[in-house]
């Protein structure tokens, strides 16, 4: 893998969160909240995988700078096939993190309003386990027995079920990709950029030919 080149990785989720519901006077609909470990470092994790302590630190108070002090820290029901939030499938808000150790205890808000948000509450009130699985870019450097994750960003914590199936399958679809994180933040599927231009070649050979030259040469810059 180049030096610029992310994977998408995703964890089998932690179940040994609780759920508190938060009572109100009134009328007002009481909240419920999610909360236990959501990060780990230091320690090989049920993927096979390693997060420096000193990286998840980094990371977890960049997260929080950008993310949770903003009120833009949401989490979706099941990881989704993208590399991005979607707002419209969000079920839940982190409020905060606080270290203990190598494990980073997480409190997050369930939505009441959005749809996935009013699935999770039910979900968690009838007694269905769920878990929480957080969602990065990284670079995974192999190890003697497992794999060290490198220079990674947190994209969100989500609210997960089936957490075998769902694991596998967006590993699945996503570890064999790269991505490229740019200067600005944005995500670029570098490769799938690349493909769909091969996808559309001009009929002549000259044009052909011009038109691959300047396909692999953006492919090949963009790295």
């Amino acid at each position: 893998m180049n030096s610029n080149g992310y994977k998408l990785i995703v964890e089998t989720p932690r179940e040994d969160v609780e759920y508190v519901i938060s009572e109100k006077n009134g009328n007002s609909p009481s909240t419920l909240y999610i909360q236990g470990p959501f990060l780990m470092a230091n320690e090989k994790n049920r993927n096979g995988r390693i997060y420096l302590l000193e990286q998840m630190a980094k990371e977890v108070e960049r997260y929080t700078n950008e993310m949770v002090t903003t009120k833009r820290s949401l989490g979706e029901l099941n990881h989704p096939t993208s590399v991005e939030v979607n707002p419209e499938r969000a079920c839940h808000i982190i409020e905060s993190f606080e270290q203990q150790g190598n494990v980073w205890m997480g409190r997050s808000k369930v939505l009441t309003n959005t749809p996935m948000g009013k699935i999770v509450s039910a979900l968690i009130l009838d007694n269905v386990k769920l878990g929480v699985s957080s969602r990065s870019l990284g670079k995974l450097k192999q190890m003697d027995g497992y794999n060290e994750v490198e220079d990674f960003k947190i994209i969100a914590v989500d609210v997960v079920h089936d957490p075998s199936v769902n694991t596998a399958f967006v590993n699945g679809i996503f570890e064999a990709k790269e991505w490229i994180l740019t200067d600005h933040g944005y995500i670029e599927p570098a490769y799938d950029t690349f493909t769909q231009k091969l996808k559309k070649l001009p009929n002549t050979s000259d044009a052909k030919a011009e038109h691959l030259i300047d396909a692999v040469t953006r492919f090949l810059y963009s790295l």
